[in-house]
């Protein structure tokens, strides 16, 4: 991975038009090899997990170019590649695994990092977990501390300010405030930079949390077959 991440570096400093198309080549070298990383880690998610076989690369990887129609960063291009697995394909709206390979910055997107889950839900999809977290916090309470072995937590960043009235005194309020449920790690560097040892990881922790993706997609499906009825 030492080469893609240098020419993410490269694009990083260099992000415009001009730069890039004169680099063109060198871009399609370091898609093509994070793609060969991509195709062996579907692979291996598709053997852990049925609702992934028949996914195709393009299902599940995104282009370089920034939507920046309502960005104010103008900037042409991402500085990173990156990857979701999950049911149906990056656009089902399901919960998948995602990593994503960048300059290594702290923070997203110029962090490298995994995560667990997804970013956007529908109301209907909160409003059953948190039924679900009045009723049984510590089914959800189970899957948060599974992340955390292995450094994943929760991203409240976008989560309410208050809690639910309703669980002013419950041991699972904070849960209660998110509005996505993503469990996410920041990797350093040089735990991204050889291949073989980064496929062995991001398999390992993301077959560990599986159950709170089916978990989340159970959810996700029964609000689904609901509006169906």
């Amino acid at each position: 991975m030492k080469d893609v991440i240098a020419f993410l570096h490269q694009l990083y400093r260099n992000n415009n038009t001009q730069w890039f198309h004169a680099h063109r080549a060198d871009y399609e070298v370091a898609r093509d090899r994070f793609n060969a990383f991509a195709t062996r880690l579907l692979a291996e998610l598709a053997k852990m997990d049925g609702s992934l076989e028949g996914l195709e690369l393009k299902d599940c990887t995104y282009r370089i170019n920034r939507d920046i129609r309502f960005s104010a960063d103008k900037s042409p291009y991402k500085s990173h590649f990156c990857i979701f697995v999950a049911p149906g394909g990056k656009k089902s709206g399901k919960a998948g695994y995602y990593f994503h390979l960048s300059v290594g910055g702290t923070d997203y997107p110029d962090a490298n990092m995994l995560a667990i889950g997804h970013y956007c839900y529908d109301k209907k999809v909160v409003e059953i977990v948190r039924e679900d977290l009045a009723d049984e916090g510590n089914v959800f309470d189970g899957f948060v501390q599974a992340g955390a072995e292995d450094g994943l937590s929760l991203d409240f960043e976008n989560a309410l300010k208050k809690v639910p009235k309703e669980f002013a005194d419950s041991p699972y309020k904070d849960y209660a405030r998110l509005k996505a449920y993503c469990l996410q790690r920041m990797m350093d560097p040089s735990e991204v930079e050889d291949e073989e040892s980064l496929l062995a990881y991001l398999v390992k922790v993301f077959q560990k949390n599986k159950p709170f993706v089916d978990y989340l997609n159970k959810v996700i499906d029964y609000t689904r077959e609901a509006e169906e009825d």
